[in-house]
Parts: C-alpha cells; structure tokens; sequence
C-alpha cells in the first residue's frame, strides 16, 4: 500500500512562521514549504551549482 507521494523530513518553528522541508519519493526533488499567517509559498531547494537538491529514494 503507498502511503503518499511526499514526505516531510524537517519542520522548524520560529515565532509565527512554519518552516518544512518537503521530499516528493518519486523524484527525490527537496522542496522548501514557509507558512506564515495567511500566506505560504513553496520552492525547491537549489544546491549552491543552482540544481536542485535531490534526494535518493533509498535515504527517503
């Protein structure tokens, strides 16, 4: 049975914002979640060479 296509590996909190680290198991693209208040958004994370940061589905 699969139990969902993302997976979330990190949360920090830091007064009213939400900060989550969103992994999608099928591509392994690491995604940056921000809630705070009313708005959020959501990006994938870049490596410092401006890819994005992937993870393998064996560390998911």
């Amino acid at each position: 049975m699969r139990t969902g296509r993302f997976e979330i590996v990190e949360t920090q909190n830091s007064f009213s914002r939400n900060f989550q680290v969103i992994v999608d198991k099928e591509t392994g693209v690491n995604y940056l979640f921000i809630l705070e208040g009313y708005g959020a958004g959501l990006t994938p994370l870049l490596g410092a060479d401006g890819k994005p940061i992937i993870t393998r589905k064996s560390e998911v």
